[in-house]
Order: C-alpha cells, then sequence, then structure tokens
C-alpha cells in the first residue's frame, strides 16, 4: 500500500474510534458503575461549580457500612494514605502516592480548609464539606475542579454502601486540539484510574 493511502487509511481508523468513543462509549466512561439517579441526584458541592462543561459520576457497591468507608476517604493523598490506585503511574507525575492497606490514626482529622497539593506543581484541593460518613468535598484553589465523594445506604441494613465520585472541571477555551487531548485522552486515563481507586476502598473497606 502506498504511504498515501497508508495514511488515509489510519486517519480513516482515528477518526471512526473518536466517533466510535463519542456516541458509544464516552457515557459509560464518565458514570462508570453508576445508576441514572445517581449521575443525575444532587451531591454536596454541586453549587460550588453549576455549570461545569464536564462532569463525571462514577460509583461502586461496598459490602460494608458507610463509617467503615470513612477512613479510607479522610486519610486519601500524597504523603498521607495514597489514592488506592497505580501508583506507579502516580509517581511517574512525582505525586508521592503510596496507598495504605491499613486505616492510619494521624490522617484520620481531617477538617474544613484543609489542603493537599498533587504534586509540586498540580493543584492545591482544600477541603470544602465535610459530613462525616456521608460527604467529603474539595474544590481546587483555582476553582477548576471540584471533587465530591457521597456514602450512603444500600439497603435497610446498613451494612452495604453506595460510594459515588463525582468530578466536576472547568476547562477554560481549549484549543481544537486540546479538546481532543482532554476527550479522548483524559477521559478515559480518568476512568481508569478512578475505578482502579473506588475497587481499591470498597477491598479496603470489607476486608
Amino acid at each position: 500500500m502506498k504511504p498515501r493511502s497508508l495514511l488515509a487509511a489510519a486517519l480513516a481508523a482515528v477518526g471512526g474510534a473518536a466517533a466510535g468513543y463519542s456516541l458509544v462509549l464516552r457515557e459509560r466512561c464518565l458514570t462508570w458503575g453508576a445508576e441514572p439517579a445517581e449521575v443525575h441526584a444532587a451531591m454536596p458541592g454541586d453549587a460550588l461549580m453549576p455549570d461545569s462543561p464536564l462532569v463525571t459520576t462514577r460509583a461502586v457497591t461496598i459490602d460494608a457500612p458507610p463509617d467503615a468507608i470513612w477512613p479510607w476517604l479522610v486519610q486519601m493523598g500524597p504523603g498521607r494514605g495514597g489514592a488506592y490506585t497505580y501508583d506507579w503511574i502516580e509517581n511517574l507525575f512525582r505525586l508521592d502516592m503510596h496507598s495504605s492497606d491499613r486505616v492510619l490514626p494521624e490522617f484520620q482529622d481531617l477538617k474544613i480548609g484543609d489542603s493537599m497539593r498533587l504534586g509540586s506543581k498540580g493543584p492545591c484541593l482544600r477541603v470544602e464539606i465535610l459530613e462525616a460518613n456521608r460527604a467529603l468535598v474539595y474544590r481546587s484553589d483555582d476553582g477548576a475542579w471540584v471533587w465530591a465523594f457521597g456514602l450512603t445506604p444500600a439497603d435497610t441494613d446498613n451494612r452495604r454502601t453506595r460510594l459515588v465520585s463525582r468530578n466536576t472541571i472547568a476547562l477554560p477555551e481549549p484549543t481544537a486540539v486540546q479538546r481532543a487531548f482532554y476527550r479522548y485522552i483524559m477521559e478515559p486515563g480518568s476512568l481508569i484510574m478512578e475505578r482502579k481507586m473506588l475497587l481499591g476502598i470498597k477491598r479496603r473497606a470489607e476486608a
């Protein structure tokens, strides 16, 4: 096949993959594990960024009550309990993530206003809402990212819990190339990392 034909075939394949992602896979990527009602439900922290162009809502059912999950949430962060995801990927960006497999008492006293910085040049996340065993919400100092965790009972015995993670992100008028990067690289990448995080919390809380 001639180089020009190869290039045309490659471009067609990329275009087809992009169209397939946007039409078929994107909604699943942004809402992995979440029920439709959870995707559309209001969560603590929504009012901090009410008109965001990009929102992800992902969730998992954990066979444990909210108070068994809460300690794993409040100790999250670099130099703390880690993020329960792929540490080696996080640390490629020098985020100092080391996921703990035990509850760390020294990191349980989280308060509104406490902050954590993701890397030396990354965003600084500050606790905006903290309702024990129910809701934990961070907002970046630049106002471009709100990250909310919600815990709700999944049965009447309060033995199973739905953990919902919602990311609300403001994109600053990106170029066409930046929009493509966000959609086709960052969105699937965020699913890979967040899915691992949610399942990591599930495994630890259930243990």
